[in-house]
């Protein structure tokens, strides 16, 4: 499910913040898939919308993530992609004039990138 903003601010947030982060998340994945025993490739989806599924394989073990699924758990706090609730974005990805906090983003894109390898 497409996440659901509580007001027009929550989804100008977003906006500033969801196409930076899936350019990191991906940089991220390619940066993290070079320095493992992972092998990793993408299948282009439609459901629930246009996207990519990332596919990481290491000898007989095979995962997959939804890279925009990636994208919202950095962008947003609690995200859960199996509930239909309102989001709310992670503000400390934005800095005190509101623009992008390309740092603190970096900084949270490493994490869950190098969890899912790690995990």
């Amino acid at each position: 499910m497409p996440p659901k903003f509580k007001d027009n601010l929550a989804y100008k947030q977003a906006e500033l913040l969801l196409q930076p982060t899936f350019i990191r998340v991906l940089d991220n994945i390619r940066k993290q898939t070079e320095i493992s025993d992972w092998e990793s490739s993408y299948e282009e989806i439609n459901d629930p919308f246009p996207g990519y599924l990332l596919s990481l394989k290491k000898e007989e073990t095979v995962l997959k993530f939804n890279v925009w699924d990636l994208c919202f758990q950095i962008c947003f706090l609690n995200y859960d992609p199996s509930q239909n609730n309102l989001v709310e974005i992670d503000a400390n990805l934005i800095d005190e004039t509101g623009e992008l906090d390309w740092q603190s983003l970096e900084n949270k894109t490493q994490k869950i990138v190098q969890n899912i390898f790690n995990n």
